[in-house]
Parts: structure tokens; C-alpha cells; sequence
């Protein structure tokens, strides 16, 4: 009783035999010592039917109540990743492999591929049984036999995993609720050695218990098994913890998913983290929110989401829908997703990015996207979405061609606003030939670290464009010399690469890296020495 109470058995009907070999004292009084018994297990609340296969007494109100405890349980469903723990297996003249067991979630059908864990084997259904009878499919609760000819049954043993191909794997470390049932004499101490029993596998396991002292009876915590075999589990799956020697049920409970190694049971963090974990794989729709609000590279796909909480993507779909109508993840495309508390996290940081560049440098208009993506380290398809956002809602504007809080002025003061003038003009008086940056530094008298100052300030004012290492135009020529490219290919059809210095009065130095920057931004492209527009 213990076990089955332990594995989640929910419903049941007690029937007191032999009720014609003793008078009503004696039933009455084996029934009050039968409800004692039961105390505390799932069949606490269940009726006690007198019962007698000699003369038929009670046979009808047991069979009401046995029809009516049938309509009150909620059929299984087909949903979830098939998954078969393996009773046994044999061979079938004619047939080869036969698998048997009972399937946990999912369904099969003949013709799918499935895989042997933790073989790592692959193999396709042939046939199928359901209670002895041939069928096109076995689902979740079923007693089955699946016929896998590509396997051979004697490398098949009790314990051993049929399922669907990524979705699970022998796991050495798990996450689990665990409760000391009451009737133990003795506490759980960390560490302890134990039999570990999920599904049909059994392996001796160390267990560390996430609280300080033992665990007392009829008490339960977070627990962290350590298995000596690695086995095949999965979220919401039930296991049974008995002492090695002599053999008896310690408890029991749920897995909550498997963990990479041992995590510090005395780190906060992590005792916050593991109990909002349990909470939620309790139910799939918070599960995949859980999923979602801890990715690790902070927004996951559907197909991550999937992996983790075991969940068909047909399924899946509408449980993050609704989700994100409630506005607790955000979509940022139509299958990737952020959580609602880490999208306001991570706004918090692109913000506080900015605010620091504008520390650092009060006279730039702003940062630029490539230049901000790389100083936030957020993901691109997060950074985009997010960054539209704040927009959007006014926090961050676009000031030539970079962005900037709302409330920042460009700081320069008045001898370098001249000498941005001076250098500024230097460019713009040789529009299609302009000087190196040695012969502006040399003119304007400035350090190296002044004219990289100057020149990245023009820049970032849109005043300057860099064509290529160490070789700036001036913005208007950049322009002119767009245009002139453009309506010349227009009216010839294409340019030969040395035509472009003559449109321009210039000469190949110049020429070429500016035909090679309208390459870049994808206003032309080449087609041997010629150059086409988009």
C-alpha cells in the first residue's frame, strides 16, 4: 500500500471476503481493523464492501461501486513522448524482437521509429499488441508488445527504455521530491546509500537532501540522487526509494528533471531556483514558463522548450500561446520566446549600457547598433526586438544613425568644436582625394590619440565615412559619388570598375575603395570588372 500510495494510485474499492463464515459482529468489527490499516495511504477514504463468493452476498454493491469508481477516473491520454519502460523481451518466430511493458505517455503506432535506451539503438516498428490482440498502435496505460526486428532481444534487458529518438538519454544526476513515509523508524541521513526504482529499472543511489540535519519521518524535501547506473527518466515521473539491506520501502515521490552534476544545497540561489523548478513541472503550462524564463542564452525556441519538458510541439504550441496572451513570455518571432521578467531585466541592462556610453562619452550623439549589441552581449534576435521597444515607448531615440537616451546632448567644448570644424573642412575641400589621417594630424598639430578622437567624433556625427581602414570621405562627396554611380550605370547599363575615376576626376587610389564600400552597403554589385546595381 505503502508503494502504491508512493506512485501516485489514486482510486480503489476494498472488499472484505468470506463475509458468510462470520456473524455481523465479526465484519463489522474486520472492518473498523481494515480502516486502521489503510490509514494514511490512497485507500483511506475508500469504501469497505462485505463481500461473499459462497452465497453471492454483496456482489451487487460492489459491482455499482467498482462502475461507479470507473466513471470518476479520468481516462489516460495519448499526450506526451512515447516512452516504454521494457518488462521483457523475446523472440517471435517469424516476427524477430518482441518488446513488452507498459507505455508511461505517448503513443506508437506501426511504422514508427523508435529507440532503445541506453543502447542507442534505432529500429522501426513492425507490429504491435495491445492486451494480447493486434493493433495499429499502443498509448500511455496500455499492456503492449511492439515488434522491433532490428533488434536483437538479447541485448534487451528489464530496466532498458523504448522511446522517440532526442528527446530523453540515461541521466546519471536527478532533481527529486522525496517523502520518509511515517512507518519509517529511523531518519534519512544525507548521503545515504539506497535501491532506486523508476519505471522498471532498480540501481543503488547515493542521496543528498537539500536541508541541514537528516530527514525525519513522514516528512519531505528536495532531494539529489546520484545513480550508480545511469537510467532513463523524465519530469512528473514517480520513484521509489528502498534500504539495501535487509530490503524495505524508505518512500518515495516525484522526479523533477535531471541536473548536470550536484548542485550546493547551501548556495540560495540555487535552493530558490530548485523550488520554483519543483513547483512548476507540476504542471506542463508552467513547466514550459519555467523552461522559457531560465534558457540559458535567455530566450529559448520552441524545439529547446519541447526537449526539456518532454512535450510534443503540437502540444506544446498552444500552452506557449496562452502564455504569451498573458503576457508572461514574449514572442520574438514565431517560435522563439523570452520570459516577461527577463525582457524587463534585459531592457534594464540595454538602458543602463547606454547610460554608460554616454558616460564615457558625452560628446558621441550615441551608440551604435553594432557598437551596443556588442557591449550588452544580448542575443540579436533578443537585442532587436527589445531595442525596437524601448523606441517605441520614447526611451531611446536615433540621433544620426545612433541611439541615445532621450535626454542626451553631444558635450563639446569650444576649442574642440573648432578643431572638428577645421578637420572637417580639410575633408570637404578635397572631396574626391582627401588626406590621409598622418597628413591631418600633421596640419592641425594634434596627438594620435587627439586626431583617433576627432575622426571618430566626425564619424559618429555622420560628417565623416570610413571606406576602408584609415581612408575617410567626407559625408557630401560619399553622396555625390552615390549619385553620379547610380545614374551612371543607369544610363550605361553598368561600370567598368576603371571608368569610376573618371566620373569622379579622381584616380584609382580613390576610385576603387569607393566602389568597393557601395559593394559593402549593397548598393552595387560586381560581376567580374563591372558593377551593377542591386
Amino acid at each position: 500500500l505503502d508503494i502504491l500510495t508512493l506512485l501516485g494510485v489514486e482510486h480503489g474499492i476494498i472488499a472484505l471476503t468470506k463475509v458468510d463464515a462470520v456473524g455481523a459482529e465479526r465484519t463489522a468489527a474486520a472492518t473498523q481493523e481494515v480502516r486502521q490499516f489503510v490509514a494514511g495511504t490512497f485507500l483511506q477514504d475508500a469504501p469497505i464492501l462485505p463481500i461473499s463468493n459462497i452465497t453471492g452476498q454483496g456482489f451487487e454493491e460492489f459491482y455499482e461501486a467498482l462502475k461507479a469508481m470507473v466513471a470518476g477516473i479520468t481516462p489516460k491520454t495519448a499526450n506526451g513522448i512515447f516512452r516504454v519502460p521494457v518488462e521483457r523481451a523475446f523472440a517471435a518466430k517469424g516476427y524477430g524482437t518482441i518488446v513488452a511493458g507498459i507505455p508511461t505517455c505517448g503513443s506508437i503506432g506501426i511504422g514508427d521509429e523508435v529507440e532503445l535506451l541506453p543502447q542507442r539503438k534505432k529500429g522501426r516498428v513492425r507490429s504491435v499488441q495491445v492486451y494480447g490482440r493486434d493493433s495499429t498502435q499502443a498509448m500511455a496505460g496500455q499492456c503492449a508488445a511492439i515488434n522491433v526486428p532490428q533488434w536483437d532481444h538479447k541485448d534487451i534487458e528489464r530496466g532498458n527504455v523504448v522511446t522517440v529518438s532526442e528527446y530523453f538519454a540515461p541521466r546519471q544526476w536527478y532533481l527529486c521530491e522525496f517523502k520518509l513515509l511515517d512507518c519509517e523508524k529511523g531518519d534519512l541521513k544525507n548521503g545515504a546509500r539506497v535501491k532506486f526504482h523508476t519505471g522498471t529499472s532498480e540501481t543503488v543511489a547515493g542521496v543528498y537532501l537539500f536541508q541541514e540535519g537528516n530527514l525525519q519521518p513522514g516528512r519531505q524535501c528536495l532531494i539529489q540522487v546520484c545513480l550508480n547506473d545511469p537510467v532513463v527518466a523524465g519530469p512528473r515521473d514517480h520513484f521509489i526509494l528502498r534500504s539495501l539491506s535487509p530490503t524495505r520501502t524508505l518512500g518515495g515521490g516525484i522526479i523533477v528533471e535531471a541536473i548536470d552534476r550536484r548542485l550546493k544545497r547551501t548556495h540560495p540561489d540555487v535552493l530558490a531556483d530548485i523550488a520554483e523548478r519543483a513547483k512548476a513541472v507540476a504542471q506542463p503550462k508552467a513547466f514550459a514558463e519555467y523552461c522559457v524564463k531560465t534558457a540559458e542564452s535567455v530566450a529559448a525556441d520552441e524545439k529547446q522548450i519541447s526537449l526539456r519538458t518532454k512535450t510534443p510541439l503540437k502540444e506544446l504550441a498552444p500552452l506557449l500561446a496562452e502564455l504569451a496572451a498573458e503576457g508572461r513570455i514574449v514572442p520574438l518571432s514565431a517560435k522563439v520566446y523570452i520570459h516577461a521578467d527577463t525582457a524587463r531585466r534585459v531592457r534594464g541592462l540595454l538602458l543602463d549600457t547606454v547610460r554608460n556610453f554616454h558616460r564615457q562619452r558625452p560628446e558621441s550623439p550615441g551608440v551604435t547598433r553594432e557598437q551596443f549589441m556588442i557591449d550588452s552581449a544580448v542575443r540579436k534576435d533578443v537585442f532587436d526586438v527589445l531595442v525596437e521597444q524601448l523606441r517605441s515607448e520614447g526611451k531611446l531615440v536615433e540621433r544620426k544613425g545612433c541611439l541615445a537616451l532621450p535626454e542626451h546632448r553631444e558635450q563639446i567644448n569650444n576649442a574642440e568644436q573648432q578643431l572638428l570644424q577645421n578637420v572637417e573642412t580639410m575633408f570637404k575641400s578635397h572631396p574626391f582625394d582627401p588626406p590621409g589621417l598622418q597628413e591631418v594630424a600633421d596640419k592641425m598639430r594634434i596627438t594620435p590619440a587627439q586626431l583617433q578622437r576627432v575622426i571618430r567624433i566626425l564619424s559618429e556625427q555622420q560628417r565623416l565615412v570610413r571606406v576602408e581602414q584609415d581612408m575617410y570621405f567626407h559625408a557630401e562627396a560619399v553622396a555625390t559619388a552615390r549619385e553620379k554611380l547610380v545614374a551612371y550605370i543607369r544610363a550605361n547599363g553598368g561600370l567598368e570598375s576603371v571608368q569610376f575615376k573618371y566620373v569622379l576626376d579622381t584616380t584609382r587610389k580613390y576610385a576603387i575603395p569607393l566602389l568597393d564600400y557601395f559593394d559593402k552597403i549593397g548598393l552595387t554589385r560586381r560581376m567580374g570588372y563591372t558593377r551593377l546595381l542591386r
